[in-house]
């Protein structure tokens, strides 16, 4: 009698494990999509302008300065740096201050958060503006893309 039962109890848990074994299922990666904005403004002698953006998780972030005019062979001031919107401030983390038109940084962000791209004069504006007897060059353009997750 005791054999039985000592068998019945080995089979139930032979019968657990077998359970146990079932269907084999792998986790699901979550897929993080990409976002590309694109910032376009002016700068004047001695000005900045900040272009702020939101990541949604942490990532890779490229910002290209895609355009600059009149003259794509003049320099501007160009940073990406983390964005506080309680104060309005754009907190510079990297900075090209002679970046030609296609300088790119190449960063990454940790979390989900506030990122800004700061473009600003550093003294080309002013002297172009300056240079132009006709009056022509009051301002650079330019165009930044940002890719973000």
């Amino acid at each position: 009698m005791l054999r039985r039962i000592a068998c019945g109890t080995l089979l139930c848990a032979l019968a657990a494990l077998a359970g146990a074994c079932g269907a084999i299922t792998t986790p699901t990666v979550p897929t993080t999509t990409k976002s590309t904005e694109t910032f376009t403004g002016t700068l004047n002698p001695a000005s900045t302008a900040i272009h702020t953006f939101v990541t949604l998780i942490g990532g890779p972030v490229i910002a290209t300065l895609t355009a600059v005019g009149p003259d794509a062979t003049q320099t501007v001031g160009f940073s990406l740096g983390t964005y506080n919107a309680t104060l309005n401030v754009c907190t510079v983390n990297f900075d090209n201050p002679a970046a030609l038109q296609g300088a790119v940084f190449n960063a990454t962000a940790s979390t989900s958060g506030f990122y800004c791209a700061r473009m600003y004069d550093n003294g080309t504006v002013a002297a172009a503006v300056a240079a132009s007897t006709d009056g022509s060059v009051t301002s650079f353009s330019y165009t930044l893309t940002v890719t973000h997750p």
